[in-house]
């Protein structure tokens, strides 16, 4: 009896020795493959899906408006133009909102005058983690720059129709439009190109006894105008802008009507 007592003894001691090994051991391990699944699998994945979610912005300013448009096409549209150079709009941040205009009569004595009118407007959107980027915002403000040329007060005679060959999209809307006792005929072409919404409006009544010009006249005076300012916004500025989140102020542009 004595005897067996001390062998059953070191017999439950060894086999319990095991047990314990292998139960923490299967508890250290089931603890660290949750723990490392938990932390390292969900939160790197997640964070390349945000980054690559938004596109970077195309373009990363824009061209100075008042040389977005040829002296030689300013001159055949605005022949008296008061400012050859151009009248720049005022802007809080030319980085994202910048325009400039020209207007001028030419003045035939008895023959009457020709009054013309040429404004072009630029709004770059920079690409957002939570509003989008800049492409898809720029997109959203064409159909807004659309829709209120449509609206202009006292417009007669609109018609909208879409524009090959000026940036990525480009709708025209032309009307007639009566003030100070004369026809105006009025030209608007809104395109974009990248995250950048390109408006240009032109316009020309004739004065004392002057004819008007033809719709199709000023038509074709804003669609060339349109392309060489679209086409300036790649000439003149710098691709592979970083994405942004400075959204364009509404006020941050006031300009000039016509």
């Amino acid at each position: 009896m004595h005897r067996s007592a001390p062998r059953l003894s070191r017999i439950l001691a060894c086999a319990a020795v095991p047990v314990m090994l292998v139960v923490a051991g299967c508890s250290s391990d089931s603890g660290d493959k949750k723990d490392s699944g938990s932390s390292s699998s969900s939160a790197a994945p997640s964070t390349k899906k945000s980054e690559a979610s938004v596109e970077p912005a195309k373009f990363a300013a824009l061209p100075d408006p008042c040389k977005s448009i040829s002296t030689k096409t300013v001159t055949s549209l605005v022949p008296k133009a008061k400012s050859k150079g151009g009248t720049p709009a005022g802007s809080s941040d030319t980085a994202y909102r910048a325009g400039c205009s020209w207007n001028g009569l030419d003045d035939n004595g008895v023959k009457g005058s020709q009054y013309r009118w040429l404004d072009v407007g630029f709004t770059r959107f920079d690409s957002d983690q939570a509003l989008g980027s800049g492409a898809e915002r720029a997109q959203q403000d064409y159909a807004k720059q659309v829709a209120k040329a449509k609206a202009a007060e006292g417009a007669k005679k609109i018609a909208e129709a879409p524009v090959s060959g000026i940036g990525e999209q480009a709708t025209k809307i032309t009307y007639d439009l009566t003030k100070t006792s004369e026809d105006f005929k009025y030209a608007t072409v809104v395109a974009r190109t990248g995250n950048v919404v390109v408006t240009l409006t032109y316009n020309g009544a004739g004065y004392a006894g002057a004819k008007a010009p033809s719709a199709d006249d000023i038509l074709k005076g804003a669609e060339k105008a349109a392309k060489e300012a679209v086409a300036s916004v790649a000439a003149d500025t710098k691709s592979d802008a970083p994405s942004g989140s400075a959204e364009p102020s509404e006020k941050a542009t006031e300009k000039k009507t016509s």
